[in-house]
Parts: C-alpha cells; sequence; structure tokens
C-alpha cells in the first residue's frame, strides 16, 4: 500500500491540489509587511518556498517488487525537483512535482556547449527500515565547486538537502526494501538560454531524479580488466577532471569500447609521460602495497593535481583507514612502473576503485600498452588472493553504516523518517 496518503502533511506546506486552489483577490489579501531578512533569489532557491505537487493516477507507476532486478538508471521513482533561474530574477520556487519530460530550445546551451554538471548520491533503508541519506552535504559541496566552474549559479546547500529529503520521503515506497539495493538520486544543474555563442548562461534549470538501483556485484565481487593506454587522457593539469561535469565522461566512451575489444571491462585512466595513475572508470582508485620502506600502506592520488574527482567514498576510505591506525595512509603519485616494480618484488597486495555506485571494485588484471617498447602486457593483481582483504574490510563497514547494521560514524548518515 503507497505511503503518499501518509505523507502529505508533512510535505505538502505549499501542496497543489488538483481540484485548483480558492484564488484571493488583491483587496482580500492581507497587506504583506517588509521583511529587511527576505531570502535573496539571486544566493539561492528555498525549502520554504518548495511548491509540492504529488503524482496522481496514471503519472504513479508500479513500484518494482522486492527482489526483481533493478538496472541502474533504467527505473525512475514518480518525483522529480524542478527549479529555474535566470540572471535576471535569480532562483524561481522549487517545484517537487511528478516526474516528467521538460521542454528545451534546441539552442539551449546545454545542448551545445556542455554546460552541465551533476552529482551522484543514494538514499539506504536500513535493517531498522528507516531510510538514511549518505553525507549529502558533501555531494552538495561537489556540487558547488562544479557550478562555479561552470559559470553556472549558486546555491545554498542546506536548502538543497532539505528539498532532496522531502523528494525522498514523497518517493519513500521507491528506497528498496533490501540490504543490497538502494535509491539513486541525481541531482543536476543545466543552462538552459537559447542562445548560441559560448559564453556563460543567462538561464539555467536545477532539477532531481531519482530511482532504485540493485547490487553492483549480484554475484559477489568481481575482479576487473583494465585498460592502461597513457596515449588516452581522461583530464590535464589545468582542466576540469577535479569537477563533476557530463563533459568528463562522453570522451571516455570511445575509449571504454576499445577496452572492451581488448577484454578489458574499465579503463585505468593515465597521464603524463610518467604514466602517472588518476582514475578507474568513473572510480577514484586505490593501491594496497607494501612500500619501499617495508611498511604497508594504502596510496590513492592526491586532489592537488586537479585530475583527479574528489569522491565522497574516497574520503570515507581514507577517513576509515586513518582512524585504524593500522597502515600507512598516503595520497600520493603512483606510476605504472611503481606498480610493475611492486609486482616483481611481491609487495603489491590490492588494487581497487571507489565510488557511489559499487563502493569498491577489485582490479584483477591489467592490461598495459607500454608506450616503451611498443608491447602490450598483461599484469596480475592478486587483490583477491589478499589475505588482508582490505577492500572487503571497506565495503562491509561502509554498507553496516549505510545500511544502519552499524551506529559508528553517525555523522555520515542523515536519517530522514
Amino acid at each position: 500500500m503507497s505511503t503518499v496518503g501518509k505523507l502529505l502533511p508533512v510535505t505538502s506546506r505549499r501542496l497543489v491540489q488538483a481540484a485548483g486552489a480558492h484564488n484571493v483577490s488583491a483587496s482580500e489579501k492581507p497587506a504583506e509587511k517588509p521583511d529587511a531578512a527576505a531570502p535573496d533569489p539571486f544566493k539561492s532557491f528555498y525549502y520554504k518556498d518548495l511548491i509540492t505537487t504529488p503524482a496522481m493516477g496514471d503519472q504513479r507507476k508500479p513500484v518494482p517488487k522486492t527482489g526483481a532486478p533493478l538496472k541502474f538508471g533504467h527505473t525512475y521513482a514518480d518525483h522529480m525537483v524542478d527549479v529555474d533561474w535566470t540572471d535576471k530574477t535569480g532562483w524561481g520556487k522549487p517545484h517537487l512535482k511528478p516526474l516528467v519530460p521538460f521542454k528545451l530550445h534546441p539552442g539551449a546551451k546545454v545542448l551545445h556547449y556542455a554546460i552541465e554538471i551533476f552529482e551522484g548520491m543514494k538514499a539506504y533503508r536500513g535493517v531498522d527500515n528507516k531510510i538514511r541519506l549518505f553525507r549529502p552535504e558533501e555531494n552538495m559541496k561537489r556540487m558547488k565547486s562544479s557550478a562555479k566552474r561552470s559559470a553556472l549559479p549558486d546555491f545554498d546547500a542546506d536548502e538543497c538537502v532539505k528539498i532532496i529529503t522531502d523528494q525522498v520521503l514523497l518517493d519513500m515506497d521507491w528506497v528498496p526494501a533490501s540490504s543490497t539495493s538502494s535509491l539513486y538520486i541525481r541531482p543536476t544543474l543545466i543552462g538552459t538560454d537559447p542562445t548560441l555563442g559560448v559564453g556563460e548562461a543567462h538561464m539555467a534549470k536545477f532539477f532531481v531524479i531519482s530511482g532504485p538501483v540493485g547490487a553492483y556485484y549480484e554475484t559477489g565481487f568481481q575482479p576487473v580488466s583494465l585498460l592502461a593506454d597513457s596515449k588516452y587522457c581522461r583530464a590535464y593539469s589545468g582542466g576540469v577532471g577535479q569537477y563533476k561535469m557530463g563533459c568528463n565522461y562522453a570522451p571516455t566512451i570511445w575509449v571504454n569500447n576499445i577496452a572492451a575489444k581488448k577484454g578489458c571491462q574499465q579503463v585505468l585512466w593515465l597521464h603524463g609521460k610518467e604514466e602517472q595513475l588518476t582514475e578507474v572508470g568513473t572510480m577514484n582508485i586505490f593501491v594496497y602495497w607494501i612500500n619501499k620502506d617495508g611498511e604497508k600502506e594504502l596510496c590513492t592520488p592526491p586532489l592537488s593535481s586537479g585530475l583527479i574527482l574528489p569522491g565522497v567514498t574516497r574520503n570515507c576510505i581514507i577517513d576509515l583507514a586513518e582512524q585504524w591506525g593500522e597502515f600507512k595512509v598516503t595520497e600520493r603519485t603512483v606510476t605504472m612502473n611503481d606498480v610493475r616494480k611492486a609486482l616483481k618484488e611481491n609487495r603489491l597486495l590490492e588494487m581497487f576503485g571507489a565510488g557511489t555506485a559499487c563502493v569498491v571494485s577489485p582490479v584483477g588484471k591489467i592490461v598495459h600498452e607500454n608506450p616503451e617498447n611498443g608491447k602490450t602486457e598483461e599484469l596480475h593483481i592478486p587483490t583477491m588472493e589478499s589475505k588482508d582483504n582490505l577492500m572487503q574490510r571497506f565495503y562491509n563497514t561502509l554498507t553496516d553504516i549505510q545500511y544502519g547494521r552499524s551506529g559508528d560514524m553517525p555523522q555520515w548518515t542523515k536519517i530522514i523518517n
């Protein structure tokens, strides 16, 4: 049975009824007192202005049954958030409404110059049936940074989280009752003004869609093979690799196809003549090894290069590892030569990617196109044979927090019901 009826008192502070509302003439309206502290629409949209229009009748879709396969990005919940902005009037009122297509002019800047940013976050139904958002403030912090780099309008992160919270509450039936599934949430900001010519957007749209997603690995962890070829570049110094922009992803698709033809599931993105490891697929990369000083060390490339997306899961793994205090934790450059040497000396223990979609993803093999000799090398990475099984420990710890099985790091979750 749907819970929307129970939720209406919570989310309908400006509920638009299907039957329409009583119109009050100007003479009937009470005189409004000037408010010197009124929110500034040029700074943000605001939760207090939220208009909520619940989906009715045919606008509502059947929620997938528990245990049904949930392919990433193929199923959407009933509602979306929609807010428009112009440089003349600032932000309009946010609207939480049924998920519908919206119209864009063929000349909209997003369609021609990729003026677009987005985020990826999740809501989890815990073992206690409570719904949790996982570190949403970190996603909003990163989105604000991406907006600034894209010359898109700023907004208040806390106000945004409040609105997304209402969205998840309205669609709480869509949060899977499963310890391996979740509700994926995609906040997006695009330039919409219909003017050709490279320049900042004078109109924009912020929207949020969501949908249930299943386990990344349905049959348990599966080690991936990576294509490492330095002639393909994901990001460069001074570029936008550290921001979550759509323009970072489109150029990777063709290289992914090349990797697939060589039997690889992902691309290990390298940078420069030294072949620095940067990211793996759309994830951050971690290497766990015994360093040259004989110490066990977990290392990941530094954010200071501007090549690396500051992943929320990346930050969690670093924080947890430092809290455990059992091995050295370092943010530093790692090259393909470092990897080869560590393998040769039996010092490389594990390598894995980290991201919102999968939490962690083990690396089993690297197919390296060596620019020094022009040969293709296959490097076996012993992640799955590691006795420490650090990758699994990170996965268990993080998912225990996300699904309420653990009381550790309570500041990382926001219980919303």
